[in-house]
């Protein structure tokens, strides 16, 4: 389907009274109030926090099959982020803990990079945390530069802590 993109959603803290299972449900809200209209929604999936000794709380963590309403990568990346600080997401350090985080995986026609922003994600192929929800709702999916499905990339990773633990609505 053309102008198909997906997204992946993380969160790990609370915002606004809302636990950080719930800001996902939130997120999409506000996707669809951006005009970024969801074709698709993983389940909500359980993984450990990155890295393992952070001390964090566990991530909350689906994909969204979205049309990206025409937009080019950097201006698709340039509204996610304007979600995210309407959610109260700082960037101040890597891997730090978040209310929201909300990442480009794919879109497709679009591989390279393209005003900084690597497409796919460099290291999505990598992330359980991307590949259980994303194989949820396109397991067919084949990633442009490797040549595997999502399923397929799923199955090659190391055994991992994650697991779906409800529906995403939004």
């Amino acid at each position: 389907m053309p102008d198909t993109t997906f997204v992946a959603l993380g969160a790990n803290l609370p915002f606004e009274g809302a636990p950080a299972r719930a800001v996902l449900s939130l997120a999409v809200s506000a996707l669809r109030s951006a005009g970024l209209n969801p074709r698709a929604l993983s389940g909500i999936w359980e993984t450990a926090a990155w890295p393992p000794e952070s001390g964090q709380p566990d991530y909350y963590n689906a994909v969204v099959e979205l049309d990206r309403a025409g937009l080019a990568p950097q201006q698709l990346y340039e509204a996610l982020g304007a979600i995210e600080r309407c959610f109260g997401r700082e960037r101040r350090e890597r891997n730090a803990a978040r209310t929201l985080d909300l990442d480009i995986v794919a879109m497709d026609g679009f591989v390279g990079t393209f005003e900084g922003l690597e497409l796919p994600h460099p290291r999505m192929h990598e992330r359980a945390f991307v590949l259980a929800p994303m194989a949820e709702i396109a397991p067919d999916w084949r990633h442009p530069i490797l040549s595997r499905t999502a399923a397929e990339l799923l199955a090659d990773l190391p055994v991992s802590r994650y697991r779906r633990v409800s529906d995403l609505v939004g």
